[in-house]
């Protein structure tokens, strides 16, 4: 193989695949875009927010006195303050631990029916609330990965461009290997 066949499928390769990160970096920036502005939205249009009082909210979150809830990390503050709420329904109990207490007693215990029902809806919301906040960490993992490709492909059309100029500078019959010294046969 000449070394000037070398340089060009080398130089059509980088270039090529600078081209597909490219592109591969841009549907990645749209996806992630895209969920973030879902995210915010479907959020934003829930009116959630925290209690303007700081003091009623747990230390840990007290940071978030007064804010809507609009995207993945105050999502996942605001599951996290209902998982608070939720911990202390039946003394730490699941849903579904109540709800067999309650079924098992003939499902007649108002009591048993109330926790039963707040259960429900409180792990509901947060499980709903934990899902915006993984859509938001998957868009926002796509959004540096779509950066990161378009790194990867400027480094690669820079190496071809390099390429493309080395393969001027090539001599037609220059070998990719050229022996320093005749190898002989004894």
């Amino acid at each position: 193989m000449r070394r000037r066949s070398l340089d060009r499928i080398l130089s059509v390769t980088g270039l090529i695949v600078s081209v597909v990160l490219a592109i591969a970096g841009v549907l990645l920036l749209w996806g992630g875009n895209f969920a973030h502005t879902t995210v915010t939205n479907e959020l934003t249009a829930q009116k959630i927010s925290f209690s303007a009082d700081a003091t009623t909210l747990p230390p840990d979150l007290a940071q978030y006195a007064g804010q809507s809830i609009t995207d993945g990390p105050l999502a996942k503050a605001y599951s996290d303050l209902i998982g608070v709420h939720v911990a202390g329904i039946a003394d730490g109990k699941t849903y579904s631990e109540v709800s067999a207490a309650w079924i098992e007693g003939g499902s007649t215990d108002e009591a048993l029916a109330g926790q039963r029902q707040t259960l429900f809806m409180g792990e509901t919301l947060r499980g709903m609330l934990l899902n915006a906040y993984a859509f938001w960490t998957f868009a926002t993992i796509a959004i540096i990965a779509a950066w990161v490709l378009w790194a990867a492909a400027a480094l690669l059309l820079v190496l071809a461009v390099l390429g493309f100029r080395h393969l001027g500078k090539t001599p037609d019959d220059a070998a990719v290997f050229e022996p320093k010294t005749p190898v002989s046969v004894a």
